[in-house]
């Protein structure tokens, strides 16, 4: 069997100090979020996700006057304290979802770092590129050592302006020392508003943005507590080889 993970940002790839720092105040972690299926049911996931978006955000697509199959909306968006505490249909979609992969014998996968480095030494796109081989070496492991017999994967990821650097560290993770021997090919990457599977990691990756920052930096967002109550225990128990590092 191959799975393919779909994977968006979650976070912020900026420094950060604190929420009331005037500059450095987007979020405390940054990272790669999603899920990951069995190719043979993403056809089948990604109908099922069509539809219960229909369904959940019927009001929002009308009024966009798009067609739903090209029509997204961010996870940022979608998971905020408002909707979560407001609409009881958001919270069932949500445990409905991480059921669905399951029974489709996928999992969900999320790995982050929280960021302390002073904003002078911040490199952003070497901390993308510490996250994607960290991510990569996770799933792998999970291919090679958890699944019996191995299993492949391939790898799919939102469109990003460093996709020369993303893939050539994929590479160098496939073929260099690191050998990582269950990616098949290096990353492809993906419009998410033409992809049914990457927009439902856009989602997951807008839930575990919420739940990192409460999880790394409580003080400064208590407001965030609403998603650990309703989500982080179910959460816990469909994830993969997943984390965010202090």
């Amino acid at each position: 069997m191959t799975y393919i993970a779909y994977l968006d940002e979650f976070g912020h790839i900026g420094s950060y100090i604190a929420r009331n720092d005037p500059r450095h105040n987007d979020s405390p972690v940054f990272g790669l979020a999603g899920l990951v299926l069995p190719i043979g049911q993403v056809r089948n996931f990604g109908t099922w996700f069509y539809q219960r978006k229909c369904e959940l955000l019927k009001f929002e697509i009308e009024q966009a006057k798009a067609h739903p199959a090209v029509w997204e909306k961010k996870g940022s968006a979608l998971y905020t304290v408002r909707n979560v505490a407001t609409y009881q249909e958001l919270r069932r979609f949500t445990n409905r979802l991480f059921n669905k992969i399951e029974t489709l014998g996928g999992f969900v996968f999320y790995v982050g770092q929280c960021k302390k480095d002073p904003p002078a030494a911040h490199d952003a796109n070497a901390l993308y590129r510490h996250i994607l081989k960290e991510a990569i070496k996770r799933i792998d492991q999970h291919c090679d050592l958890d699944c019996n017999p191995g299993e492949k994967f391939l790898l799919a990821l939102d469109e990003h302006d460093q996709r020369s650097a993303l893939v050539t560290q994929a590479a160098i993770a496939m073929y260099g020392v690191d050998q990582r021997r269950c990616l098949v090919e290096p990353p492809f990457q993906l419009e998410s508003h033409r992809y049914q599977t990457m927009q439902a990691a856009d989602w997951i990756a807008g839930l575990i943005g919420r739940l990192g920052a409460y999880w790394k930096a409580a003080s400064d967002y208590p407001e965030n507590e609403i998603f650990a109550t309703y989500f982080a225990a179910r959460l816990h128990q469909c994830a993969v080889r997943s984390g965010i590092r202090d």
